[in-house]
């Protein structure tokens, strides 16, 4: 049976519990309709191991026995990249011939389950999570969540276009170089990257084992954090992980921003110059102080990645497997792991790498103090052809404002800042050192853009637990307060199957009329409003206490015959008195 109450394509944690708190949806009714969606959308590679009702069946059974009082995330569905073991599925980590079963969750995944959370399934990625782009993979190209000509972006493609397309309330990614954060810039969603070490890696297929980090997709920071509040802690079984509690959010000192032009690329390199000169202005207009500051210190900690013995540490921890099944990884993921195995660096070099890096970061940490660097996530992007015909040039370019930030020991979250183009998401990232991420909450709360709305008065079968409030809810519409109108309203119930209110202002015998307050995102309100059938429209309706907001109004024609149902006070009072008749 279906529920009453639409789900909304952008899921979140707060709107869950919400409902679940009301009664007016069931766990069981979230995943039906998410893996409905799943389905939908299979053609966009966005799963290895996709939501299936009989995997999912024994986590649902299990919530009965859970107080949501005491489960923070009861009942919220997330996916996970695969390459974090879930307990009884294939973790591949998009090769089919390296696949294995576990029979534990990695800690990550455990702990969330602990809370509450449904694991829906794994997904997609960049072969052994060696890549940006979201294209490396037999299961497919991840396409973009909203133009599905791009790049989703990678490695964590499939965990980002999750959530994006309203598969899973949030996901688990990894990020070496950024894999946790440019799918989340390229998909609209926010990216969470904590300190390393302060999320295990236990149950993780390694990529640089000193360096990998777990992290979250979700459509709003609050969320990220919830994550964050649910899995943080050292695991004694974990060699990399490390005791790093979150401190409390507070403002960073300065938003530091680099000095001079930056280098963009890709199809829409001007629109995204364009954003990130807007972006410049948004951190200006914080109240925070902005300094401008030479960036080469972080360009030249990212080329070690990639030119450096760094490489050497990704064909250690797959290199006897690719030895032993030669061709059948990706051929550009095994010509990168191979890199590694070229025989260029020696001990020695190693050690200098380590010494140099070791400065990077002592410098790095001076530099930022209790302030937050701003950075474009990503300087464009691409269409998945233009990966496919180079596909090495392309993916470089994806890191070169992301591949610094582990290497020199830094926490980071991506957040969305407006679109570069229609359906062309932008976004920065803010960076802090080691276990601040207290700055980079207060600072992306301060730093983010707020979707213009407006307030919208509703006093029909709109309101919360009426025919149509899954209606305001697939506009983006979120319910504000209870209100009421001046003493200057008569209501009719019109002559309308269903049957509907009129709210008409009138010069005298007038009446207060109880309403809602709603807010709808301005991108959305027009369409709405075109929807509204006559003699109802949109006009300004004057609140108790004087102001005015856009709400739902009648033509008086339209009530010619109706009933005037004034004295109920409202559509809820002739509700309440059929109900006791």
């Amino acid at each position: 049976m279906a529920t009453k109450t639409e789900i909304p394509i952008r899921l979140s944690i707060a709107w869950l519990r919400e409902q679940y708190a009301a009664g007016t949806i069931t766990p069981e009714d979230v995943v039906r309709e998410l893996v409905r969606r799943a389905n939908e959308d299979a053609e966009m590679n966005v799963w290895i191991t996709p939501p299936e009702p009989e995997r999912i069946k024994p986590y649902l059974e299990r919530l009965r026995s859970i107080d949501p009082k005491e489960a923070p995330l009861w009942g919220i569905p997330f996916a996970a990249k695969d390459n974090i073991d879930v307990s009884g599925l294939p973790t591949t980590a998009a090769c089919a011939e390296y696949a294995y079963v576990p029979e534990t969750h990695a800690t990550v995944v455990e702990r969330l389950v602990a809370a509450g959370a449904i694991p829906m399934g794994k997904t997609n990625l960049d072969q052994f999570a060696t890549g940006l782009v979201g294209t490396r993979s037999p299961y497919g190209e991840t396409h973009n969540a909203l133009r599905r000509e791009l790049i989703s972006g990678g490695s964590s493609s499939g965990s980002a276009v999750a959530v994006a397309r309203g598969h899973a309330a949030f996901a688990l990614g990894t990020d070496t170089a950024g894999s946790g954060r440019v799918p989340a810039a390229l998909n609209g969603l926010y990216g969470w990257k904590p300190s390393v070490g302060a999320w295990p890696t236990r149950g993780v297929v390694p990529a640089c084992a000193s360096l990998d980090c777990v992290t979250a997709f979700a459509h709003t920071l609050e969320d990220a954090l919830a994550v964050d509040e649910a899995v943080r802690g050292e695991d004694a079984l974990d060699p990399w992980s490390r005791p790093i509690p979150r401190l409390p959010s507070s403002l960073p000192s300065k938003l530091l921003v680099p000095k001079g032009p930056l280098e963009f690329y890709g199809p829409y390199a001007e629109a995204y110059e364009a954003a990130w000169n807007a972006a410049v202005e948004r951190a200006e207009a914080t109240g925070l102080p902005v300094e401008r500051i030479d960036v080469e210190l972080f360009a030249q900690a990212a080329e070690i990645l990639y030119g450096g013995p760094w490489v050497a540490e990704r064909w250690a921890g797959l290199g006897d497997f690719i030895e032993a099944h030669p061709g059948t990884a990706w051929p550009v993921t095994e010509r990168v792991l191979r890199s590694g195995a070229s025989g260029t660096y020696d001990a020695a070099s190693v050690f200098a790498a380590a010494h140099r890096l070791q400065r990077f970061k002592s410098e790095a940490k001076r530099l930022l103090g209790d302030g937050a660097l701003v950075m474009p996530t990503c300087g464009g992007t691409w269409t998945r052809e233009q990966v496919r015909d180079d596909p090495i040039a392309t993916n470089s370019a994806m890191g070169k404002y992301t591949n610094h930030c582990n290497l020199l020991d830094l926490c980071a979250v991506s957040v969305p800042c407006g679109e570069a183009a229609p359906e062309l998401p932008f976004g920065v990232t803010l960076f802090a050192s080691s276990g601040k991420e207290g700055l980079l909450e207060a600072a992306a709360r301060r730093f983010a853009v707020r979707t213009p709305t407006t307030e919208v008065a509703v006093c029909g079968l709109h309101m919360r637990g009426l025919p149509l409030e899954p209606q305001m809810r697939r506009y983006g519409g979120r319910f504000v307060r209870e209100d009421a109108t001046a003493a200057k309203y008569r209501m009719y119930k019109l002559p309308t199957e269903p049957a509907k209110p009129g709210l008409v202002k009138t010069e005298s015998g007038g009446a207060s009329i109880r309403l809602e307050i709603w807010e709808l995102p301005l991108e959305t309100f027009g369409v709405f409003v075109a929807g509204i059938p006559a003699p109802l429209g949109i006009g300004k309706v004057e609140l108790q206490g004087g102001t005015e907001v856009p709400g739902f109004v009648c033509e008086a024609v339209g009530t010619v015959g109706a009933e005037d149902i004034t004295a109920f006070g409202g559509w809820r009072g002739l509700e309440d008195s059929i109900v006791r008749k």
